[in-house]
């Protein structure tokens, strides 16, 4: 079954891909630049990754693995090759050509297994720029993901209002920025967008306003599996305290290593099927 109409319903079966070649090669955002020269130690990384596989395992999801390539070296971030709204996979636009080949593997594991999908072929959209809520489906308007490709998924989405939202430049994708954890809740960086939008959004959700430190080690990225439970990066001290006074229950996931490269939980992590 293909379903996802939330960020925040129980998560029941998700694709991933082991950071088997992980590398920063070409610096693509603001934490890589700082990491560059320390680079990814791929043993670590590996290990934090399958730590995080077993953990939605233990939480009875049903995680489906893609096989790695060498000349990929940033395919951990299965999110972005893909996204599901509603019944329906959307295969991913990509912004840089180089990550092109990795949505031929999503392909060819969807083909296998006779699970249909849509290509999507307006450049660009990136899965990390969509987040989907019952009534809205948020795309961020960024370096990867264009307006005319927003445009293009509001005509197959005629039953959802699509919203655009421009991020800062420095900023890569709208989960490193925004991520919705409920029907009235959301993570938010508000310096990552116009005043304008923040206002917009603020008059919908009550927004839970994560720092510039914790921005940095991307406390809006993370994952909700369903009955509030959430994978969340250790050191945001700030961010999962304030879910906790929330009543959400806070799943601990070293996460440290992978992070070097921009990403966190909600990156290396494409829903096909929530409840």
């Amino acid at each position: 079954m293909i379903s996802q109409k939330t960020e925040y319903g129980r998560l029941e079966r998700v694709v991933v891909c082991p950071p088997t070649y992980m590398e920063i090669r070409e610096i693509i955002n603001t934490t890589q630049r700082v990491y560059e020269d320390d680079n990814i130690d791929v043993d670590r990384a590996l290990a934090q990754h399958d730590n995080f596989v077993k953990t939605l395992k233990q939480n009875g999801v049903d995680v489906i693995s893609l096989q790695p390539y060498k000349a990929f070296n940033e395919q951990v971030f299965t999110r972005d090759i893909g996204f599901t709204i509603d019944d329906t996979i959307f295969i991913a636009k990509m912004g840089r050509d180089i990550r092109e080949e990795e949505v031929e593997i999503l392909k060819a594991y969807l083909d296998k297994e006779e699970i249909s999908y849509e290509m999507l072929t307006t450049p660009s959209i990136e899965g990390g720029d969509v987040i989907v809520s019952p009534e809205y489906v948020f795309v961020g308007v960024s370096t990867r993901t264009t307006l005319e490709a927003i445009n293009s998924l509001q005509s197959k989405l005629p039953q959802k209002k699509v919203i655009p939202l421009p991020i800062r430049n420095d900023i890569l994708h709208l989960d490193c920025t925004f991520n919705l954890i409920s029907e009235n809740e959301a993570l938010i960086y508000s310096p990552g967008f116009t005043k304008e939008d923040v206002q917009w959004l603020r008059e919908r959700f009550e927004l839970i306003e994560v720092s510039e430190k914790e921005q940095f080690t991307l406390g809006t990225n993370v994952l909700s599996i369903g009955n509030k439970n959430i994978i969340s990066l250790t050191e945001n001290s700030e961010v999962n305290e304030e879910l906790t006074k929330r009543g959400y229950q806070i799943i601990d996931v070293p996460f440290s290593e992978i992070i070097k490269s921009g990403g966190s939980f909600r990156c290396c992590s494409m829903p096909i099927e929530r409840e």
